[in-house]
This record gives structure tokens, sequence and C-alpha cells, in this order.
């Protein structure tokens, strides 16, 4: 490749994308370390999957109640400072759990933790706000695989660190790492990362603190009726897949050492493969979404999770982990990026922060096996439930899968080639049939059973 060819491909990787590529790779460093082995060290403190579960809902309590702030805040107020101010809160938090005497200490830390997504709204806006429409998949997948790379070990190395050193003082020692890493970054991002938009006119001060937060619930509901079909349809499918993680990616790791008899530097090794391939098919699975749609990779990615992840449940040896996760690996190296697009193609740029606080980034690691926001393990009676809480997920990625098909691939496709209008995703349905009855992306008649399928399969929401 020449170095002009070298420059058109990847030249968006520079400003705020660099940057943020830069900081996230520190972060996931140290996730990538730390997060796999969680469960275990709740264990080492005491705990058993029924407080495993516990600890890994208590997370999105605190989700729950700022999201929507943090999309308002990521509306009117500076979104650098606001990052930044979210990585330093995160570093405090994490360090909580490097002195943690007992399992729920790790619970309070996870709480704060969950209060700490300020950062999602503001960071996911600036990389749309910051990379062309053209370019989104490929982006959006550059960024993945570059922060990867730093990573790739971190896994194999930590759990190296914790079979030598032992689970209790290894997470200890990797937690106050994290929490230092954590500022490292945040420092970073408020010193380099620039804003990309012209600050409101109204900004937020404490005057007006307790009618702000009220005008930002009273106006929940106002936006979740304006969204477009193909919004409605890609918010119940990373709700869905925020669920099955939340159910089963606790439990991964348990059931790998405890029913399999594989040692943390086997389930480190594990990841290590799994983050490789998934690095090296990022950035090609990037060009292709582009290039071919977002549609139909995301529900291929589901259809093949829906069948990989169940797998588990049968396997009895190393390879046979290993082939699970490899599979799921490729899948999320084309949902990610297919889904952030279509999310970033389909949402306003003025309401991006409120959109993606209201149903989330764009994406979500498909498979993930370091720990989700939530879990079921508060219904765990012992360890043979974990095969039922890993299995389980299969209804609620074929449900999704289901969802997936409500997608229109012309949703980004009208953002990136300006042959249809299918992507005004604050649009009514009956505005969007007729623009791209206009511009001949279908005939009347077509629009028509469209809009009406659609309409059938929304029915649900329309109390939104």
């Amino acid at each position: 490749m020449s170095g002009e060819t070298f420059r058109k491909t990847f030249g968006f990787v520079r400003g705020n994308i660099l940057v943020l590529t830069v900081s996230g790779s520190i972060e996931m460093f140290c996730r990538s370390m730390v997060f796999p082995y969680t469960p275990l060290y709740i264990m080492s403190l005491g705990g058993n999957p029924a407080e495993i579960g516990l600890v890994y809902a208590l997370g999105p309590i605190g989700g729950l109640l700022m999201f929507p702030i943090a999309g308002y805040l990521a509306d009117h107020v500076n979104r650098p400072r606001l990052i930044a101010f979210t990585g330093y809160f995160s570093s405090a938090a994490l360090m909580v759990n490097a002195f943690a005497p007992t399992w729920q200490w790790v619970a309070g830390a996870r709480m704060l933790q969950g209060f700490a997504v300020f950062h999602f709204p503001a960071t996911s806006a600036i990389v749309a706000d910051s990379l062309p429409p053209e370019n989104r998949g490929r982006g959006i997948a550059t960024m993945a695989a570059l922060s990867g790379i730093l990573a790739l070990f971190a896994p194999y190395a930590a759990g190296q660190m914790l079979d030598t050193f032992g689970v209790d003082p290894g997470m200890r020692y990797l937690y106050a790492a994290m929490s230092l890493a954590y500022a490292a970054a945040a420092t970073i991002n408020l010193t380099f990362i620039k804003e990309t938009r012209v600050p409101v006119d109204e900004p937020i001060r404490l005057l007006n603190l307790a009618s702000t937060l009220r005008s930002v619930y009273a106006s929940i509901p106002e936006m979740l009726r304006g969204f477009g079909s193909s919004l409605k349809a890609l918010s119940v499918m990373l709700i869905l897949c925020f669920v099955a993680n939340g159910v089963a990616s606790p439990f991964w790791v348990v059931r790998a050492k405890s029913h399999l008899g594989l040692t943390s530097a086997d389930w480190g090794l594990i990841l290590l493969l799994e983050m490789g391939l998934r690095n090296l098919t990022s950035i090609p699975a990037g060009f292709m979404v582009d290039r071919y749609g977002r549609t139909r990779f995301i529900l291929g990615a589901l259809l093949v999770t829906a069948i990989a992840a169940p797998l588990f449940v049968f396997a009895e040896t190393f390879v046979d982990v290993l082939m699970i996760r490899c599979a799921v690996a490729i899948s999320a190296a084309f949902f990610g990026p297919a889904s952030a697009a279509l999310l970033a193609d389909t949402v306003p740029s003025a309401v991006r922060g409120r959109v993606m606080s209201a149903i989330g980034r764009g994406s979500v690691n498909l498979g993930a096996a370091t720990g989700g926001l939530g879990g079921a393990g508060h219904r765990l009676p012992d360890y043979d439930s974990v095969d039922a809480v890993v299995s389980g997920r299969r209804l609620v990625v074929r449900v999704e899968s289901g969802v997936a098909l409500v997608l229109r691939d012309g949703s980004n496709r009208g953002c990136v080639s300006g042959s249809r209008t299918l992507c005004a995703g604050s649009e009514r349905s009956g505005e969007v049939r007729a623009e791209a009855v206009k511009e001949g992306a279908m005939n009347e008649a077509e629009a028509m059973k469209a809009e009406a399928a659609i309409a059938n399969c929304f029915e649900f929401l329309s109390p939104l």
C-alpha cells in the first residue's frame, strides 16, 4: 500500500480519534487484565456465584439513574472535561477494590463505577462528529483494533500473575495499577481532546440544576416517540444484548475453572487468542460494513453467536472453549462497528448525546466473557446452575436476531452515499416513506407495505 493510499484509507486517525484511541488503549489494557478475573476475586473474598450476580447487578443501578443526565450533559457542557472528570472518578472507585477486605466492598465499588457513565454519550458523540459518514464503520473498527493491540497479552499476563501470586494479592496489585492508569488516561483526554460542537446558549448552573434534571427526565418519552423504525429496532436489539451479557458473562470464567479445570493462565491464553483474532478481523470488517451496509453483518453476527455461545455448556477441553470463543470473536468484530455506525448514521448530531444515553453507545461487546452489566447469579443455588445461565442466553440472542430483521440496510446507505434518505432517524415513518419515494429508493406501493410492516412490528413500542 502506497503512502498516499494509506493516508486516504486511514487519514481519519488523527485529532480526537487519535487521542481517544491512545487513552482507550490504556484503559482497555487494564480492563483486559482485571475484568476477566473479577468473579474469581469476589470468590477469594468469600463470595459465591449468588453474590457474584449481586455484585454485577449493582453496577447498572447507578447507570440507570445517571445515563439520561449523562446524555443531557454531553449535549450541554464541555465534553472533553466531562470525559476527563469521569476518568478521575472511575480511578478513585477502582482503588477501593485494591483495599477491599470483603466482597461487599467490591460490591460498593461496583455501584460507584455504575455512576461513572457520564463519558459514554460524550465519547460516542465526539467519535461520531469526528468521523465522516463514509468512514464510520472502518473508523470505529480501526479504533477498536488499535486499542486492542496493547491489550492483546494482558489477560494471559494477568493469568500468569494470579497463578504465581494468588488471586487475592494479584488482583489487588492489578486494581491499583488500573486506578493509576485511568487517572493517566483522563489527563490525556483533558489535555488533548477538542470540542466538536458550538457550546449551547444556556449553560447548566447550580442555580437551575433542579429544573434541568426535571426537564431531562420529562423529555425522554418525547425523544423516544421520535425514533424512526431502524432506531427503534436497534434500541430493542441493544437492550437484549445487554441482557444476554448481564446474564452470562460473569460466569464464563467460573465455569471454565470450576467445571473444566482450566487455570487462570489457560483462560488468559484463550482471551489472548480471541482478542488477537478479533483485532485482525476488525479493520477488514469495518471496510466491509462501509461497503456493503450495516444490517446484514448485524444479523449474521447475532446468528453466529446464537449458535456458538450455547455450545460452551458442552465444552470439555481447552480446545473446545477456544473454538467457541474464536467464533464469538469474529462475530463481535463485525457487530461492533456495524451497530455503532448504524446508530451514528440515524441520529442527528444535535441530539446524539441524549439518544446514545437512552439506548447505549450504539454497540455492545457481543458474547462478552469479562463480566457483564448485571447478573443472574443471585438466583443460582449452586455451581451446576452456571450451565443454565450460560446456555439461557440462547433464547435472548434468538430474539435479538428476530429484531435485527426489522433493521433497514438503507438506513446507513442513505447517510453514506446519498442514494436514499431512509436514515432520517428522528423522522416519523410517513415522512421517511414519502422522501424515499421521492428519491426513487422504492415505489409507492413498496413504501406503503414497508411502512405498514414496520408499524405493526413496533406497535408494542407506541406507549413510548
